[in-house]
């Protein structure tokens, strides 16, 4: 098995022996991300762009920097095409916002699935009645998986947009991304990908993926809350118009008009999230200094054990697909007769930490015929023992609440 145990001495939060399993929902930040952030609000903040004084060049600098360096992790080309935003959540709607509203009309499709994140579901719906155009959705398997033979039968020239998860955050499944986007770019649609789960956790070339916006965020790969990432390719930034107007973003500005600025400036209004742009650098330096093929590595393993122990645990249900090679580091699950809520509570006085819910994706929650599931999701500082503890603890609330 991959071993990544020297990590967990990075993460001084889990010192107290918790067995922190919801790094999907957010993950934990290791010493040098913190260090990084420190340093720089201690001796190198100001506000950037506008100052020609040198503490603000430097933050200028240090700011830019975290652009170029993201545009590396992520195979860009071109550092314009990385977009600074609040996180995925932003990026996404930037995108429904700022391209959709300019390029749908009435009588377009958007093509989005059944298992998508409400952040990838509710702004084209919400553009959807704005524009008049429907919005269609593709199901999901028995076992979990996207069903490409329907996602084929929907496209054609009326798709505008087809929008996907790069990984589940509650199955775990991880679409064909590249094969969709072949396919919705032969019927001339745009390609959107909700990256947020993806990009923490393995290799992701924007370029291979043949994506033309891909939206992640920070605070899922080690780094601070408050900024993520939208990529786009240059020719659909082009085609965007801006989220938000207001300083920064412009080029001129009279009582009654505005001309805006170039990319990827005029996409990012206001001041930024400066500090937490120093954050992300470093936890990008970090998990290169992993290795993401041996982080994803780390996931699969971990995963694998995971399923393997859980069905023999009485009454527990496991959602999503069970072979490896179609899943990330995500596992929910229900147990007959408990509620989610109560599972993550008996978990908690074991010391372990899951989330429980519907995780955003309600529509997908009514697929599968539950109200809600408990979830563990795995990342670097995570070993085998976190699953003893997870197993152990499932079973005591089966003791509890005499599953069978």
């Amino acid at each position: 098995m991959t071993d990544l145990s020297y990590l967990k001495a990075d993460f001084p939060i889990l010192d107290n022996g918790v067995h922190f399993l919801d790094s999907g929902a957010s993950s934990q930040k290791p010493i040098p991300v913190l260090e990084a952030m420190d340093r720089f609000a201690r001796t190198s903040y100001a506000n950037v762009h506008r100052g020609a004084y040198k503490l603000s060049v430097a933050s200028t600098e240090a700011y830019e920097a975290a652009r170029r360096r993201v545009a590396d992790f992520i195979g860009a080309t071109d550092e314009r095409e990385v977009i600074f935003t609040r996180g995925a959540t932003t990026s996404l709607n930037t995108v429904a916002f700022g391209w959709g509203l300019e390029n749908l009309t009435e009588g377009d499709r958007i093509l989005a699935t059944e298992m998508e994140h409400h952040a990838n579901l509710v702004p084209w719906q919400m553009v959807a009645k704005r524009t008049g155009a429907t919005l269609d959705h593709v199901p999901i398997t028995d076992d979990g998986r996207l069903d490409m033979a329907v996602l084929e039968s929907k496209l054609g020239p009326d798709v505008k947009v087809v929008t996907v998860t790069g990984m589940s955050n509650v199955l775990g499944t991880i679409p064909d991304v590249p094969r969709i986007a072949e396919l919705a770019h032969r019927h001339g649609a745009r390609m959107v990908v909700d990256a947020a789960q993806l990009v923490p956790h393995t290799s992701v070339d924007v370029n291979q993926l043949g994506a033309d916006f891909v939206a992640f965020s920070s605070h899922k790969m080690l780094g601070p809350t408050g900024i993520g990432v939208l990529w786009g390719r240059m020719d659909a930034l082009e085609e965007t118009e801006p989220f938000e107007g207001g300083g920064e973003m412009i080029s001129d500005v009279t009582l009654h008009d505005a001309t805006w600025a170039d990319i990827p400036h005029r996409f990012e209004a206001g001041t930024p999230p400066i500090i937490e742009a120093v954050g992300l650098h470093a936890a990008i330096d970090y998990l290169d200094s992993i290795g993401m093929d041996k982080i994803f590595e780390h996931d699969q393993e971990l995963t694998a054990i995971a399923l393997e122990r859980l069905v023999d645990v009485p009454g527990i249900a496991i959602q999503g697909p069970t072979d490896m090679k179609d899943r990330g580091g995500v596992v929910s699950m229900t147990m007959e007769g408990v509620h989610a809520h109560d599972l993550a509570t008996i978990l908690d006085e074991q010391n372990v930490a899951v989330r429980a819910g519907h995780h955003c994706a309600k529509p997908l929650m009514r697929s599968l015929g539950v109200t809600a599931t408990a979830r563990a999701s795995f990342y670097v500082y995570n070993e085998e023992a976190d699953i003893d503890a997870l197993v152990s603890g499932l079973r005591r609330a089966g003791e509890i609440f005499g599953v069978n």
